[in-house]
């Protein structure tokens, strides 16, 4: 008998996605691996137990993750679901760990190793892991199409002998992943579109797909992209002034959907009262923020809201969620390449090499600590002896530039400098964002919706 991979039916009664199909099933069989999946667990998604059980799997029941090696899951696993998990289990997922610290720290003492998908470097091999572009691109998609259902107009320019109707106009705020696909599907409706974003190589993005690009062009704007495609917190000024730049064009719209987030931060506030005040009535906001705080001032997470100029702001949770088919086939994919590369081919066991780019970036707790940079340093303030501080944060320095890394290079501390270890620890704190990558080349495809950026 094999490993055992479990795959839930999610508990959150919002999400209908699923992280295993058939397809995924069949591929993990052939890496010697025994799939168990919940009763049920596919169903939101359109795919029948028959259909997993055809492919391979055993059908099961929650109780069977207790056995399991590797745990498949959409969501971050709750309290109660990791009563349920074995010590040592590996736990992939999507884990939203910003702002949820204790549910990290709760994975961390149910001794399971986890990984969040959501933290996948945007570097080559690791293109069909990208939970968050798969995701996002369909989000983008469903955006446009909840969208013309609450215009309640046609979207395309239509000349009939009885007259002419108008084309819709449309702008995109947020030119990553979801918006490019946004764009295009636009696009594709008959919509006339435009489009902003923070981030340089958005511009010949938006051109690409046929669309206006709308930014203020200064020099923030020339470095305002991090190492991994994703934009930047911009300065209060430039938001002054893009913010300036916009209300008019909004005015103007007949749909206005906004993608803008930042990793780790609460969603940009890039729509004011002011601006869906000035919208004519049957107008349509869309904000795929609404999750993260939401990019437009009224919009409600879960809700259309109706303001009294009669402008509609939709707030759709989980919008990739809306088309679970679709998302699910995707996303347990997203999955199965991750865990592919964690399989011993030989022995056909679970191997983790801690030491893989792959592994660092996602793993969050291990052997029943938090081991994430991001989140590690916040739970043990005081883990390390005060002596050992001034070594530790000049081997920091040296290698901090780019990204965190965890192990200190060799020869970096240097004992002739023991008397000024605060001098030595302040770039470390400033090191990893003060630097900026250039993504690599397959970062920005101007041709594809599924390009790089930010999701």
């Amino acid at each position: 008998m094999g490993q055992i991979v479990f795959v839930p039916k999610e508990s959150d009664a919002n999400e209908p996605r699923v992280a295993a199909s058939p397809d995924t099933v069949k591929r993990l069989a052939g890496l010697g691996l025994d799939v168990i999946v919940e009763t049920g667990a596919g169903t939101l998604s359109r795919i029948p137990d028959e259909e997993f059980a055809k492919a391979g799997a055993k059908i099961g029941k929650a109780a069977d993750a207790a056995g399991a090696d590797v745990v498949l899951k959409v969501r971050r696993p709750t309290d109660a679901e990791l009563k349920g998990y074995r010590s040592g289990s590996a736990v992939i997922a999507t884990m939203d760990p910003y702002g949820n610290e204790a549910a990290v720290a709760a994975m961390a003492k149910a001794g399971v190793t986890a990984f969040a998908m959501e933290f996948m470097p945007r570097i080559t091999r690791a293109q069909v892991m990208d939970v968050l572009s798969s995701q996002a691109n369909l989000a983008g998609y469903q955006a446009v199409v909840d969208a013309a259902a609450e215009y309640d107009r046609a979207l395309p320019m239509m000349m009939t002998a009885a007259g002419t109707v108008p084309a819709a106009k449309i702008f995109i705020m947020g030119v990553g992943v979801a918006g490019l696909q946004a764009i295009a599907t636009a696009r594709r409706m008959g919509a006339v579109v435009t489009a902003t974003d923070v981030r340089p190589a958005a511009k010949e993005q938006v051109a690409s797909l046929g669309a206006k690009f709308l930014a203020v062009e200064d020099e923030e704007f020339k470095a305002a992209e991090t190492a991994g495609g994703y934009a930047k917190e911009m300065s209060k000024e430039y938001q002054a002034k893009q913010a300036a730049l916009t209300a008019d064009h909004i005015a103007k719209q007949d749909i206005v959907i906004t993608t803008a987030l930042i990793p780790g931060r609460p969603a940009p506030k890039l729509v004011s009262a002011a601006m869906v005040a000035s919208m004519k009535p049957g107008s349509v906001i869309v904000d795929l923020a609404v999750e993260r705080g939401g990019n437009v001032e009224g919009a409600v997470a879960g809700k259309v809201v109706t303001t009294a100029n009669g402008v509609k702001i939709v707030g759709h949770l989980n919008v990739a969620g809306r088309i679970a088919a679709s998302a699910s086939l995707l996303y347990a994919r997203n999955l199965f390449a991750f865990l592919e590369t964690m399989v011993d081919k030989v022995t056909k066991q679970l191997a983790i090499n801690r030491e893989d780019e792959l592994v660092k970036a996602t793993m969050l707790t291990d052997g029943g600590k938090i081991v994430h940079p991001n989140f590690a340093n916040a739970a043990t303030p005081a883990a390390e002896p005060a002596a050992a501080k001034p070594a530790k944060a000049a081997a920091a320095t040296k290698s901090a530039p780019y990204r965190h890394v965890e192990k200190p290079e060799p020869g970096a501390p240097k004992a002739a400098k023991p008397a000024k270890p605060k001098t030595a620890a302040k770039p470390d704190a400033k090191a990893p964002y003060k630097h900026v990558e250039r993504p690599e080349p397959s970062a920005a495809k101007p041709t594809a919706p599924k390009s790089r950026g930010d999701a």
